[in-house]
């Protein structure tokens, strides 16, 4: 059996797809990672996980029909010249031309899986941008023509489908919701709190993007430090420039002379500093199902997230932490206060979390259902 996975940055592939990877090399199947953004060391991790690493063209963020017609060409080519059993794609552009560039290969099984919408088919206050508006309608329409092609697609989360699918009318076969990509939990080991000391510790984890709630998380630290000053706020996530909705390197040095919150930068250890806060804190906009989120809970922390399509599906109200409305710093500054108030609770509901995380997250039982789903 010759499967073929296609996906973007390298690094996703030995970051989110290693434990998979081994799953299928146990049953001997010959696995063909196809990446289009790599260095040298990133095709040597790739191989050291059993896959045979390729290579391939592909615009992620651009839109330019001419460039992306003849990169699926090539990589239609290259598919041929494997003769794979399944193609297997992530991340939209992936799910898009590698599902045309499979169709053209005649491949005998072609998966999607779309791990959340992106940005595009993210709500904001102010109302989606021009420029933002015309790249979705470009996405849709792109969809409507591979989406049909395959032959089964995957979400993570159940509001997706329904946001893509049932939305624009799309003619998919077979819809299935996995439902997160999973851990491996023995890298991510159980850590209880024990006798609770103030002050209280939130951690924020993701990039320093609007769309990730930043904004919120920091108004929300301003209210709660008017009432309880001691408290600590820790952010992890590096700036985008690139991004309309990014904080600026001003704000985030303003923030930091001013003790609101704690930034050491980019840093590998991230479990280590899940395991010294009391709270993990998303107020993200929209994800597929925060990987970040399931991290926290495997480590066995209480989770404050948002009432958003994906970070829905990682806690359950009032029993491993509390789902507030979006965009609302107050919602989320008043279940930050009730932890402070209630330290006793952080403890009860990390346990919830480290619970749901096993039955939920355990990335063994979610890699059997993909394989299932996959027919492999």
């Amino acid at each position: 059996m010759k499967v073929i996975i296609i996906g973007t940055v390298a690094s996703s592939f030995y970051g989110f797809r290693a434990d998979l990877i081994r799953a299928m090399r146990e049953k001997q199947y010959t696995v063909y990672a196809f990446t289009s953004e790599y260095a040298e060391s990133d095709l040597k991790k790739i191989e050291s996980l059993g896959a045979i690493p390729m290579t391939y063209e592909l615009n992620r963020g651009g839109l330019n029909p001419l460039s992306d017609i003849v990169a699926t060409y090539k990589l239609s080519k290259k598919i041929r010249e494997i003769k794979p059993d399944l193609v297997f794609s992530y991340f939209s552009k992936p799910v898009i031309f590698g599902t045309i560039a499979a169709k053209l290969a005649k491949v005998p099984r072609i998966v999607g899986m779309l791990e959340g919408l992106g940005y595009t088919f993210t709500e904001q206050p102010e109302g989606l941008a021009k420029k933002t508006e015309l790249i979705k309608k470009v996405q849709v329409l792109l969809y409507k023509f591979a989406l049909p092609q395959l032959d089964k697609l995957i979400f993570l989360n159940p509001d997706d489908p329904k946001d893509l699918i049932d939305q624009y009318a799309i003619n998919v076969r077979k819809v299935e919701v996995l439902g997160g990509i999973g851990l491996n939990l023995k890298e991510y080991p159980y850590h209880p709190i024990i006798n609770i000391q103030q002050p209280i510790n939130f951690l924020f984890i993701g990039r320093l993007l609007k769309e990730k709630g930043i904004h919120d998380f920091l108004n929300a630290a301003k209210i709660v430090k008017e009432k309880y000053p001691e408290t600590q706020f820790t952010v992890l996530g590096a700036i985008d420039p690139h991004n309309l909705g990014a904080l600026t390197q001003s704000e985030l040095d303003e923030l930091i002379s001013s003790n609101i919150i704690d930034y050491p930068g980019h840093v590998d250890n991230v479990k280590d500093w899940i395991a010294n806060c009391h709270v993990f804190v998303l107020p993200s906009y929209r994800e597929g199902v925060p990987r970040s989120t399931q991290e926290a809970m495997a480590i066995g922390r209480a989770v404050i997230s948002t009432d958003v399509p994906g970070c829905r599906e990682t806690v359950e109200h009032g029993v491993n932490g509390f789902i507030v409305a979006k965009w609302s710093p107050e919602a989320l500054a008043e279940k930050m206060i009730y932890f402070i108030e209630y330290p006793e609770q952080i403890e009860k509901m990390g346990c919830e979390s480290y619970k749901i995380a096993q039955e939920k997250f355990d990335a063994e039982k979610v890699n059997q259902r993909l394989l299932n789903i996959l027919g492999l």
